[in-house]
């Protein structure tokens, strides 16, 4: 099979995607979310969790556990990869946690794989193909995970020690309270990575029609909202 020589790497539309290959398997050893809880029962101190793209939480996840424990909402249940901690009997099955990390190495081999097509149309064709499938991979991911948060919230334990609590669903990005607790969601390094990631993957596909190299990309940067402006001004011409 032909394969590109190796000065063609050095392109954007080539070496982009490498670059989010790498970026993609480093987010595997970052949490992707962050969230700080406030409490009565902890006057003195904020405490803090991290949840990675696998069965893996880190900071105050036994304090907040207990915390959880009095209105009854529970860490998921990862059923097919032990996690860190010991999963209640009553918490939610979340199997898909278990497999986070085919999607992110997915991607990420993918990215590979377009980098050294061996024509310039196959490799717009694929750059194409994996700037959709990697918007709709963590598109769905992302919908999946508010979904359970969902779930979680609204299946909570009935005989909880506080009783009464209304059903609520956890934000993947804000501030919300239940019972006396406050807590706040933020991403973290692991989704910074990702975005960061996902957009190298939109300017390779930006120069998907060009050799340009890594010392063209502020010429093509600073000309770029003349492009969007032509393009979209042709559709409307055309409608």
């Amino acid at each position: 099979m032909e394969r590109p020589q190796r000065s063609q790497f050095g392109e954007i539309r080539r070496l982009l995607p490498l670059v989010a290959a790498a970026l993609l398997v480093a987010a595997l050893l970052f949490p992707m979310w962050h969230i700080r809880m406030d409490a009565v029962q902890y006057p003195t101190e904020t405490l803090t969790l991290g949840l990675y793209a696998y069965p893996r939480i880190s900071g105050d996840y036994v304090e907040i556990a207990r915390l959880n424990h009095y209105v009854g909402f529970y860490y998921p249940d990862p059923v097919f990869w032990p996690p860190n901690y010991e999963p209640h009997p009553d918490a939610i099955d979340v199997p898909e946690w278990s497999f986070g990390p085919l999607a992110f190495v997915g991607v990420a081999a993918t990215s590979l794989f377009v980098a050294v097509a061996p024509t310039a149309r196959k490799l717009r064709r694929g750059l194409t193909a994996q700037l959709v499938g990697s918007v709709l991979v963590f598109s769905i991911l992302l919908a999946d995970i508010q979904y359970r948060l969902y779930q979680a919230g609204h299946t909570l334990d009935p005989d909880a020690p506080v009783m009464g609590v209304d059903p609520f669903t956890p934000p993947l990005w804000g501030k919300y309270a239940v019972a006396n607790i406050t807590s706040y969601s933020r991403f973290g390094v692991g989704a910074y990575l990702t975005v960061a990631a996902i957009g190298l993957l939109v300017v390779a596909w930006l120069a998907r029609d060009s050799t340009a190299t890594l010392g063209d990309l502020p010429r093509i940067l600073r000309g770029l909202p003349e492009r969007l402006r032509e393009r979209f001004g042709r559709t409307e011409v055309q409608r």
